[in-house]
């Protein structure tokens, strides 16, 4: 989420590759979740394909074993459902995913930005050494904040509290998945997943923190029943 390099010349060389990305991606995956239905569903496929087609190819490289390929191809198709599950929510589904990746891109880019700004104390200097308890804490706020917002908008939210609760929750979750990947890619000595995405490196580069959290939402979404907003 928010590597911090060596050098401060170099902390933000990435950053226009990583917004020509976004300004392609972001949008693409906007429309799909607002349109729902077999869009949606194609994207999610895509990205299933591309993401278990990521692991085959690593595995095919020498590394990791077949134990760990199979993991990888559970966590995915996991995750995919999660996603599926949540948006086929005839009434809650769109404002439900609408938060998800919301608070989870958010989380995201808080880390990245105050974690190159500020530096600081490594967060896991063993798995990712360019992670900081300053981005963490970041990442964690920006998450809070625009999930409060999102909840007002996407839903008349009157218990903003909660919304906070569970953006943070996200958020924490998240930056697990981010920090889980990075301790198989230090296993696998590896730099990124591959080369697909500019700035970011391969399909779990830029998908681990959503990976991590879609899982988690779709528990809250079972517990909760369908048509029920999370944060309610």
């Amino acid at each position: 989420m928010h590597d911090l390099a060596e050098r401060p010349s170099l902390r933000w060389g990435d950053l226009p590759l990583r917004v020509a990305s976004a300004a392609v991606l972001v949008p693409v995956a906007v429309g799909c979740i607002w349109l729902g239905g077999i869009v949606f569903h194609l994207l999610i496929l895509a990205a299933t394909v591309g993401l278990c087609a990521e692991a085959c190819a690593l595995h095919r490289g020498g590394h990791g074993g077949v134990l760990l390929l199979c993991a990888a191809l559970v966590y995915v198709v996991i995750a995919a459902a999660s996603l599926l599950w949540l948006r086929t929510d005839p009434l809650a589904g769109l404002q439900n995913m609408l938060f998800l990746v919301l608070v989870v891109w958010s989380a995201d880019i808080g880390a990245y930005l105050i974690g190159r700004l500020l530096g600081g104390p490594r967060l896991a200097p063993r798995l990712s050494p360019g992670k900081t308890w300053s981005g963490a804490a970041g990442g964690l706020l920006a998450a809070v904040a625009v999930g409060v917002a999102a909840a007002q908008i996407v839903a008349a939210s009157t218990t903003p509290w909660r919304a906070a609760v569970l953006a943070g929750a996200l958020a924490l979750i998240a930056q697990g998945g981010d920090l889980l990947e990075s301790a198989v890619k230090r296993r696998l000595q590896i730099k990124d997943t591959s080369h697909l995405i500019p700035g970011h490196g391969g399909l779990f580069d830029r998908l681990d923190a959503i990976l991590a959290a879609a899982p988690a939402a779709a528990l809250l979404a079972l517990a909760l029943g369908r048509g029920v907003v999370l944060w309610r």
